[in-house]
């Protein structure tokens, strides 16, 4: 009998030991939203290509849409859907129906695609406010059908709130929820603890400053360097803020507090900055967008956490994938993508020493190619040129070899205009070739033929789509083998001691 028990506490030791080991999905992490209101939406298997090229683990759709949730399938990456505001009447006035959105939109697909998390609704309160007095109850019954259909441990239910909805911002802990949602907040947050599930918040620094009229300083927005006398103190707490975006998620957890919540953690669903806009807001441009996504990827990846958590970073959503060109509302509000509608970078993101998400170091990330589109006989002159007078090593081009499918003028055009390109140390002019090359983001490197200033072991940092046969494709499969094997070879050890044991 003590050699059973002993096994018994054995088991679950290790079985304990080597879950925790493995908890990934508890480190904070960046993801990105995908809108749809594009004039010309990128098929869904472009957009997960898109997804696996920038090394993207986390992404957040604004519905459950069957081709996406497909195209994910067996990726690995980690998606959160949503119930679209116009559906959660329904589900919150009937359990059938919540059962049946769970059964087609999440059973269906899971575990195959990795749904981790349900938004129900975004921004109910005070998008649709005739809605408040079903949310939570929406969320039950969402949360009912997870239990059971044995989901409820692997995905978390909640709600995305707009930063909006917290009054008196600073100093962060004199903030407070606006008690006019108190009838919906109390029993939301009490819904969220009691499932260990997250309170969600859309936080944007940049119509924060934009409502300032001044009193916010772009840098402080920016998350940009300040002076110690610049920094904001709270005065209550002498807790120094460097950001707004810190300051935000402060005021959040003590807004909680004030309504005696304290365990319950904060997810940013949605944060950004604008690339574009009217000429009455001359801020929202594309250096202050790199600024703002490239600080705001290094501060959550790199475990910065905010002054009242230090070292607990919050995982974030950047707003958003694509420029949303179809968007209703003034140029802004289509210009928050970090790729436009053909996956092309709006910018680049600088983002040295913060992992391989969305590109890390990309700033020499470009390459030379023929122009789409150009006079074949051209091209054919400037491809000879660079063989030749050019002294770029072409033997790569020669049957047999790496670089020689495809077979055709603009593929070993492409290659030779690339290597002539790094060969000049990417000079201006050094990729024109009288007008039938140009600069681009995108890798054209494929298969075995890797190009120069490639990442030699075959991902596509901060480009666009792969043109063809993408080596990130196989990667996340491998992960997940070798994943599955070490569990499986552990489960084994575990089985050994056991028989031993016994």
């Amino acid at each position: 009998m003590k050699k059973i028990m002993a096994a018994m506490v054995l088991f679950l030791f290790l079985v304990l030991a080597f879950s925790s080991a493995s908890a990934d999905d508890e480190e904070a992490f960046i993801g990105v939203n995908v809108g749809t209101d594009l004039s010309d939406m990128p098929h869904p298997t472009q957009v997960v290509a898109l997804l696996k090229a920038q090394q993207i683990r986390h992404v957040r759709l604004y519905n459950a849409d069957r081709g996406m949730l497909l195209a994910l399938a067996n990726t690995g990456i980690r998606v959160a859907i949503s119930i679209p505001n116009d559906q959660i009447l329904g589900i919150g006035q009937s359990n059938s129906t919540a059962a049946n959105w769970v059964s087609q939109n999440v059973a269906a697909h899971y575990p195959a695609t990795n749904i981790t998390t349900i938004c129900v609704g975004s921004e109910v309160p005070t998008s649709l406010p005739n809605v408040g007095p079903v949310l939570v109850t929406a969320l039950k019954y969402i949360q009912s059908a997870l239990v059971a259909s044995n989901l409820d441990r692997r995905i978390k239910v909640s709600t995305p709130l707009p930063s909006l909805m917290i009054l008196d911002s600073f100093p962060p802990s004199q903030a407070f929820f606006n008690h006019t949602w108190n009838p919906v907040l109390i029993p939301l947050l009490k819904f969220l603890q009691s499932t260990n599930s997250y309170l969600m918040l859309n936080v944007y620094p940049y119509y924060d400053y934009m409502k300032s009229n001044g009193v916010i300083p772009l840098d402080y927005a920016l998350f940009k360097p300040l002076l110690a006398n610049k920094e904001a103190v709270d005065a209550n707490t002498l807790l120094h803020y460097t950001n707004v975006f810190d300051a935000l998620i402060d005021a959040a957890y003590f807004a909680m507090a004030d309504l005696n919540i304290t365990n319950v953690p904060v997810l940013v669903t949605e944060s950004g900055w604008p690339s574009k806009g009217d000429s009455n807001e001359p801020d929202a441009n594309m250096d202050n967008a790199n600024t703002y996504n490239s600080n705001l990827i290094r501060h959550v990846l790199n475990k910065t956490g905010t002054p009242k958590h230090p070292g607990i970073s919050v995982s974030t959503y950047i707003y958003e994938l694509y420029n949303e060109d179809a968007k209703a509302g003034p140029l802004s509000e289509k210009n928050w993508g970090l790729f436009d509608k053909n996956g092309v970078p709006t910018y680049i993101l600088r983002l040295t020493g913060s992992g391989s998400v969305l590109a890390n170091d990309t700033t020499n990330q470009t390459f030379c190619t023929a122009k789409e589109g150009a006079d074949e006989k051209m091209v054919q002159a400037a491809l000879d040129w660079a063989c030749g007078p050019g002294k770029v090593d072409c033997s790569s081009l020669l049957q047999g070899q790496a670089c020689y499918e495809p077979d055709t003028v603009v593929a070993h055009a492409t290659y030779a205009f690339d290597a002539y390109y790094h060969q000049m140390g990417k000079s201006p002019g050094s990729c024109d070739f009288n007008g039938v090359a140009t600069v681009t983001t995108t890798n054209p490197s494929h298969g075995s033929c890797l190009f120069l200033g490639s990442d030699r072991n075959g991902t596509f940092l901060n480009s666009t789509i792969p043109a063809t046969d993408s080596k990130s494709s196989s990667s996340t499969s491998k992960f997940l083998l070798n994943k599955n094997a070490f569990f499986g070879a552990n489960i084994a050890i575990i089985l050994l001691w056991i028989a031993v044991l016994l």
